[in-house]
């Protein structure tokens, strides 16, 4: 390299940056409880539980909703606000329709004797997908965030930031709940 060419400099918006520390510190998080989970499973006196149906079809719905966001995504990149705006709504409710097999996950386990206070291997269950949704609620809280952004014609083409950290984050924990279900099924077959 000659002294005239300067060497490039990789440079990541500081919030996009924010935003995988988060995810980072997150990830650490449920390496923590899948580890523990793994380990508690090796011990004798465990138990498999059968994975509520509704959580194979709450993992449909997160696919779903991560495929909205990216549309949403790919519509701001052309300024199309109108399905901009569409499709970050049925990112929302996706999202929040994905809580809610969540929950009714939670019932099936209760129906079918597995409680949050009890054996840990049912508990593992709880906690991870409880701790879970914590995270999806505020990834809901950042999608209405960006809807209201979009609304005030706030992200467009020339501004994706915020559209983009909710995108990369939407994404994390869709990709987050396909690990522990696949996690999940696999060590309680």
């Amino acid at each position: 390299m000659s002294n005239s060419e300067s060497p490039k400099i990789l440079r990541m918006n500081p919030r996009i940056f924010i935003v995988w520390i988060f995810m980072i510190s997150i990830s650490m998080i449920f390496v923590s409880l899948i580890s523990a989970y793994i380990v508690k499973k090796g011990e004798p006196g465990g138990f498999n539980v059968d994975l509520p149906t509704m959580f194979y079809y709450s993992t449909a719905v997160v696919i779903l909703s991560s495929i909205f966001k990216q549309l949403s995504y790919f519509a701001s990149k052309k300024d199309n606000f109108k399905s901009q705006k569409i499709y970050l709504l049925l990112s929302l409710i996706t999202g929040v329709l994905f809580l809610v097999t969540q929950y009714l996950g939670w019932v099936q386990l209760v129906g079918g004797g597995v409680y949050f206070v009890g054996h840990p291997d049912g508990s593992f269950i709880y906690v991870l997908s409880g701790v879970h949704a914590f995270h999806l609620i505020s990834g809901l809280f950042f999608i209405i965030y960006v809807f209201r952004k979009a609304v005030n014609l706030d992200i467009h083409s020339k501004s994706m930031i915020f559209i983009e950290m909710s995108t990369t984050y939407w994404h994390f924990l869709g990709g987050l709940w396909l690990y522990l279900f696949i996690t999940l099924y696999f060590y309680n077959i």
